[in-house]
């Protein structure tokens, strides 16, 4: 029931405004100013800042830098507040970027509050399916036939080797004619590396050849290639367990994407946006009513 309730975004939309709602109190005090003008620093605020001295120095602060470390909080604080109050904020797109940064992480925390269940990463795998699926392996031979150097003769030299290898009167590694760019075997290779090494027709030819004969020639960007596939692997999807690291990282992704869209357009939906000529002069952006 609580994990449920935790993944409802109406949640997510009331804590991030509970959140804007604060940080719209500090940033636009409403209260008299002898209340403003007080500076607390209190055990939490002191133990935060001396964990923060040890993780930087890996050891605890002495009561002089403990000191000195509240004293530059405080100055900071004040520095901030005056800042605000002079209105240094405003049109600085630095501090605006660095706002509507601070939101998107709010956004984030709140989507991330709840971790995704084997049920949501399933459903998630089952709807993306080529994001998470194995790609074809082969292993294969191949004997390299140069079109330059067999000119014509081409398709009856490939046909004559062809049925020697088969009938094992010659072997590939003696077949053929050299190239050091390519070698006779390849173990479990993914069709898109054959791609790269023999070039698209080559990679889309070899699920038709079948396994355990010698068949071609098959062309590839060096030429012509007698070919006998090994062993095939197809593609696949591999379940849950085998990919739920890849599957979770991407389900937060797209979980945080639409999260942070119906966030936006519920808080959009708060303002009235006028563009256009004339727009500024007749009503500014501003609160609907």
């Amino acid at each position: 029931m609580l994990k449920s309730l935790l993944r409802e975004p109406l949640l997510h939309f009331l804590v991030l405004g509970a959140l804007l709602f604060g940080v719209d109190a500090w940033l636009n005090p409403r209260t008299p100013a002898a209340a403003t003008a007080e500076i607390v620093v209190d055990e939490a605020r002191i133990r935060s800042l001396g964990q923060n001295f040890r993780r930087t120095w890996q050891r605890a602060p002495t009561p002089e830098e403990l000191q000195g470390l509240i004293e530059s909080h405080v100055r900071e604080e004040v520095m901030v507040r005056e800042a605000l109050a002079l209105g240094l904020d405003r049109d600085d797109a630095i501090v605006r970027r660095r706002l509507q940064q601070k939101v998107d992480f709010l956004i984030d925390e709140a989507v991330l509050a709840a971790p995704a269940s084997d049920a949501e990463l399933q459903a998630f795998l089952d709807a993306n399916p080529d994001r998470f699926r194995s790609e074809p392996q082969f292993s294969f031979e191949q004997v390299y036939l140069d079109p330059s150097r067999r000119g014509p003769r081409l398709a009856e030299d490939a046909a004559r080797l062809r049925a020697d290898l088969q009938q094992g009167r010659t072997s590939p590694a003696q077949a053929g004619d050299r190239l050091q760019l390519l070698q006779t075997r390849y173990e479990q290779l993914p069709q898109p590396e054959i791609a790269r090494l023999f070039g698209e027709d080559f990679a889309r030819a070899l699920p038709a050849l079948g396994v355990g004969q010698w068949a071609g020639p098959v062309n590839s960007g060096y030429g012509a290639h007698l070919v006998r596939v090994d062993a095939f692997s197809p593609g696949r999807v591999p379940p849950l367990a085998e990919v739920r690291a890849p599957v979770e990282r991407e389900w937060a992704h797209a979980r945080r994407q639409a999260s942070a869209r119906s966030a936006y357009e519920a808080l959009r939906a708060k303002y009235v946006i006028r563009v256009g000529p004339g727009a500024a002069a007749s009503a500014p952006v501003g609160k609907a009513p």
